[in-house]
């Protein structure tokens, strides 16, 4: 239960990070799409969201050497990763260009959808003990 509820606090500061992102993308003098800037946001959360998994939500569970924590990395950014940018695409797609609802609430929804799975595969491949 721990761990679900350190992942929700780091997601939820990640989230924060990845909308203030999405909003400089797509309200800058040079602005880019909602989709790659939904892209690039998701893309620097995962990263911010890894680092604090790593050190706070996993600690009982460190890394022993640098490949482990970059083996780490690679297993959330393609799991979880995937999940983020690919569910976001999705719902962003179909909920701001089909629905036309607001950016930020459609992101909202987005990351909601996809954590409850991001956290099973943070917590059972990404951070999983080698045994």
């Amino acid at each position: 239960m721990a761990h679900w509820i350190k992942f929700n606090v780091v997601g939820v500061f990640g989230f924060a990070l990845q909308v203030g992102a999405l909003f400089v993308l797509t309200h800058s003098s040079h602005p880019i799409s909602y989709l790659m800037a939904t892209a690039l946001a998701v893309e620097l959360a995962i990263l911010n969201n890894f680092f604090w998994h790593q050190l706070w939500t996993w600690r009982d569970r460190p890394s022993l050497t640098v490949n482990e924590t970059l083996r780490r990395l690679a297993k959330f950014n393609i799991t979880t990763g995937l999940v983020s940018i690919v569910g976001n695409l999705v719902f962003m797609s179909i909920l701001v260009g089909r629905l036309g609802i607001a950016i930020v609430l459609a992101n909202l929804i987005s990351v909601l959808t996809c954590s409850l799975l991001n956290f099973i595969l943070a917590d059972r491949l990404a951070f999983k003990v080698a045994a």
